[in-house]
C-alpha cells in the first residue's frame, strides 16, 4: 500500500512475484486484465458492502449502538492505518518519523488548516449517511446517493472551472430523473416498511450527504493540486481533524446518552464489521483505483446496485416494482455514461446526431481523465473515504 499510496508505479509485489515490466508483453497483458478484474470484485463488494452493513447493523434487534461512537472510532482506526503507512516508508525510524510529522502538521500549519473544511463536511456526511441508511432501504439509498455524482459535477463546473460534454449533461438529467422516480415508488410505499423508519428524514439525509459530499471532494482536490504531502500524511490530517470534530459532535448529539451507557454501548461484531470497512475499505479502494478506469469504475458502481438490490431482497425483505426496476435502469445507465472517456462520449453523441460541446480542458496524452468525484463515491470517488484519496494517488 505505501508504494502506490507514494505514487510507485507499482504495486508491492508478493512473494515470487514478478514486476509488469520483467514480463513478456502477453503476460504483462494478461496480468494487466487479471488486476482489473480484481479491481472490479473489490470495488463492488466495497460499494454495495458499507450500504449492507449498515442497514444490517442498524436493523438488527437489541440495543442500537451510537452512529457518533462508530463514526470516531472509524476515524481512529483510518488515522492510526495512516500513520503505520508512513512510519514504514521512513523504515521503521521513530526520529524520522516524528521530524516529519512535525514539519508536516504543525510547522506547515496553514497547510494543515485548510484540511479542517473538507474533514469538518465529511464528519457530517459520516453521520447522515447513518440516518439516511437507517431510514431507507440499501437498494433505495444505494440508487438515490448516485445523485453525488450532480452534485459533484456542478461543483467541478463552479469552483474548477471543469467542462462538461453534451452527454454528461445529459447523463446527468437522466440521473437525476432516475433517482425522481425511485423516490416516487418510496413515497408510494414500496412494500412493508418497519414503524421506526422516517423515510421523509432518509430522503433529507442522502440529499444532504451527497450535497457534502460533492463540496468536500471538489474543494479537497482544489486544495490537493497546489499540495506536495503524501496520500496517507492528508488522511493522518484529515484523521486528526475527523476524530476531534466527530467527539465534538458525539458530545453534542449524543454526549449525555453515551456518558451513561458508554462509548461501545450495542457494540456487535456486526458493528466491528461496520466500523473496519469505513476505516479500511477508502484505503483499499484507493488502492485498486490505479488499476480501474473511468468505465471499470462505473461498471463497479452499477454492478454494486444490483448485488444491494439483490442482497436486499434476501436479507430484508425488499420488494423491487417496475417503477423502482425503471428508476434504478436509467441510474445505472447514466452512472455508466457518465463515466465514458471523452473520446467514447464524443463517438456516441455524433452517432447519435449531436455532437459533444467544446472541450476548454483536455487532458494531455497519456495522462488519466481527471478524476470525477463523488462520481464515491458512483464510481469510485463515492464511497464515503474516497474523495480523500482520489486526487492524490492519481497524481502523486
Amino acid at each position: 500500500m505505501a508504494a502506490v499510496g507514494s505514487g510507485g508505479s507499482t504495486a508491492a509485489a508478493g512473494p515470487g512475484t514478478v514486476s509488469a515490466g520483467a514480463l513478456e508483453p502477453g503476460t504483462a497483458s494478461a496480468a494487466h486484465r487479471r488486476l482489473k478484474y480484481i479491481s472490479l470484485a473489490v470495488l463492488v463488494v466495497q460499494n454495495a458492502s458499507l450500504i449492507l452493513s449498515i442497514r444490517y447493523a442498524r436493523t438488527l434487534p437489541g440495543d442500537r449502538f451510537f452512529a457518533t461512537t462508530a463514526v470516531v472510532m472509524a476515524e481512529v482506526l483510518k488515522g492510526l492505518t495512516c500513520l503505520l503507512l508512513l512510519f514504514a516508508q521512513k523504515r521503521g525510524n521513530v526520529k524520522h518519523l516524528v521530524l516529519f510529522l512535525h514539519e508536516a502538521v504543525l510547522v506547515q500549519y496553514v497547510d494543515t488548516l485548510k484540511l479542517a473544511v473538507p474533514s469538518l463536511i465529511y464528519t457530517l456526511q459520516n453521520n447522515l449517511q447513518y440516518v439516511a441508511i437507517s431510514n431507507l432501504p440499501a437498494a433505495t439509498f444505494q440508487v438515490t446517493y448516485q445523485l453525488k455524482i450532480l452534485t459533484t459535477a456542478l461543483f467541478s463546473v463552479l469552483m474548477l472551472n471543469r467542462s462538461l460534454s453534451r452527454l454528461q449533461w445529459a447523463s446527468l438529467l437522466l440521473l437525476f430523473t432516475g433517482v425522481a422516480i425511485v423516490q416516487a415508488q418510496q413515497a408510494g410505499g414500496g412494500g412493508p416498511r418497519p414503524l421506526d423508519q422516517n423515510p421523509g428524514a432518509g430522503l433529507a439525509a442522502v440529499v444532504a450527504s451527497c450535497l457534502s459530499s460533492g463540496f468536500a471532494g471538489v474543494y479537497f482536490e482544489k486544495i490537493l493540486k497546489g499540495s506536495s504531502g503524501s496520500v496517507w500524511l492528508r488522511n493522518l490530517q484529515l484523521g486528526l481533524f475527523g476524530t476531534a470534530l466527530g467527539l465534538v459532535g458525539l458530545w453534542w448529539a449524543e454526549g449525555t446518552a453515551v456518558a451513561r451507557r458508554g462509548f461501545f454501548f450495542g457494540y456487535t461484531p456486526a458493528v466491528w464489521g461496520v466500523v473496519l470497512n469505513q476505516a479500511f475499505g477508502g484505503l483499499l479502494v484507493a488502492v485498486v483505483v490505479k488499476y480501474a478506469d473511468n468505465i471499470l469504475k462505473g461498471f463497479a458502481t452499477s454492478l454494486s446496485i444490483v448485488l444491494s438490490t439483490v442482497a436486499s431482497i434476501r436479507l430484508f425483505g425488499f420488494h423491487v416494482d417496475p417503477l423502482f426496476a425503471l428508476g434504478a435502469g436509467l441510474v445505472i445507465g447514466a452512472v455508466y455514461l457518465y463515466s465514458l472517456p471523452r473520446g467514447a462520449a464524443k463517438a456516441i453523441a455524433s452517432a447519435s446526431g449531436s455532437a459533444s460541446g467544446p472541450c476548454t480542458h483536455q487532458q494531455p496524452p497519456g495522462q488519466p481523465p481527471p478524476p470525477q468525484l463523488s462520481s464515491h463515491h458512483g464510481d469510485l470517488s463515492t464511497e464515503p473515504f474516497l474523495p480523500k484519496l482520489l486526487t492524490k494517488v492519481k497524481g502523486s
